[in-house]
């Protein structure tokens, strides 16, 4: 396994969205228009074989389930659908959910047992959804109170009954989305023990504000983090009534995920991953995974650079704007892509540049690149 990332470029547009197939042979991507190109591992690329156009509006999340093989997309045009792959025709064949919704569609997860998904929205609720035997269709029941604008992210918890959702309203909450008929009673958490439906498990704020962008429960189900707009990672464990943030020298993170019960990687408008490490008792920034950094500018807030421009009367040049990082752009979405929930060896990131670049976690062990700069 090289430790170089592996970079994709489609030349297709922005990438608003991807998800890997189960052993990860095809790749689901939304290059920000209204239908989703389906691609198969060819050599060292990518060929693509189909696409899903049943939407009318840009797709704004896809996600793909590992074990039913199903896919299910979201788009500003309020709808959702469950694709299946015919085997006869090899074609993917639309389902339409009933999601009942009169704003756009923002994000949607497969639950981890696949039996149902759930799909945030700027109504101010989420629809979880699961199948109905007698008639045949995916509808929808809806989580609102107390969620007071659009909701932006979402993570299920490993039981698959907790979900957790990053809102607008600058609040992390943690709701039970228990489906009577569809789940068993969960074993008790720290998150409690009597879970209806729409019980508000934990409320959250990073304290200084800003949108949540990003939710993921730690591979446990123990602790939760989350991303701000105000460049902080949070991260809340209710077992120990612990609650940190950490305020990043950065631009804002938009998606995060956990490598493991230790290590949290974040991404978003910097252009590179950035990893958060515990470190003792204490969660602290550790390092950019992207070796491919200026080693100058690594550490200085946007107030250092404007201020070493003015003391060396000088504005900035060609060179000075350059963007040292794989990624040229805005970092929207990043998955795991190896490994076990525990143990990730490998995560995948799309951005608005157009490329999907694959990393490998197990370079941060052997201290590659400018991991401790």
């Amino acid at each position: 396994m090289s430790d170089s990332p592996i970079v994709n470029e489609f030349n297709q547009g922005p990438i608003s969205c991807h998800a890997f197939n189960g052993d990860r042979t095809e790749l689901a991507v939304c290059f920000n228009t209204n239908v989703v190109s389906i691609f198969r591992k060819s050599g060292a690329g990518w060929t693509q074989t189909s696409t899903l156009a049943e939407h009318d509006k840009p797709v704004t999340s896809v996600d793909w389930a590992p074990k039913s093989n199903r896919i299910v997309t979201c788009s500003q045009d309020r709808n959702a659908y469950v694709w299946t792959l015919d085997g006869a025709s090899h074609q993917w064949k639309p389902t339409l959910v009933l999601l009942r919704i009169n704003r756009a569609a923002t994000f949607v997860r497969w639950s981890p047992e696949e039996d149902k998904f759930a799909v945030a929205s700027g109504s101010r609720c989420i629809s979880v959804c699961y199948f109905e035997e007698d008639n045949d269709w995916w509808v929808g029941k809806h989580i609102k109170k107390p969620i007071r604008s659009t909701v932006l992210s979402l993570d299920w918890h490993p039981n698959n009954v907790l979900l957790a959702a990053g809102c607008a309203d600058m609040k992390a909450r943690v709701f039970s989305a228990f489906i009577k008929g569809i789940d068993k009673k969960p074993a008790p958490s720290p998150w409690g023990e009597k879970l209806p439906f729409n019980t508000v498990c934990g409320e959250f704020s990073n304290g200084a504000g800003g949108w949540i962008h990003g939710v993921a429960f730690s591979p446990s189900g123990e602790s939760l983090a989350f991303t701000g707009h105000d460049s902080t990672i949070t991260v809340v464990s209710p077992g120990t009534g612990d609650i940190q943030s950490i305020r990043a020298p950065y631009l804002p993170y938009l998606s995060v995920i956990w490598l493991n019960e230790n290590q949290i990687v974040a991404a978003g408008h910097d252009c590179a991953p950035h990893l958060f490490e515990l470190k003792g008792q204490q969660w602290a920034f550790s390092a950019s995974l992207d070796a491919a950094v200026k080693k100058a500018d690594v550490g200085f807030t946007a107030r250092d650079t404007f201020r070493r421009m003015d003391s060396r009367a000088q504005s900035a040049t060609s060179t000075d704007t350059e963007v040292h990082t794989h990624h040229q752009n805005t970092i929207n979405s990043i998955r795991p892509f190896s490994g076990t929930p525990g143990h990730v060896e490998q995560f995948s990131t799309s951005g608005i540049d157009g490329k999907l670049i694959i990393w490998n976690a197990n370079s941060i062990s052997r201290g590659l690149g400018n991991l401790h700069l």
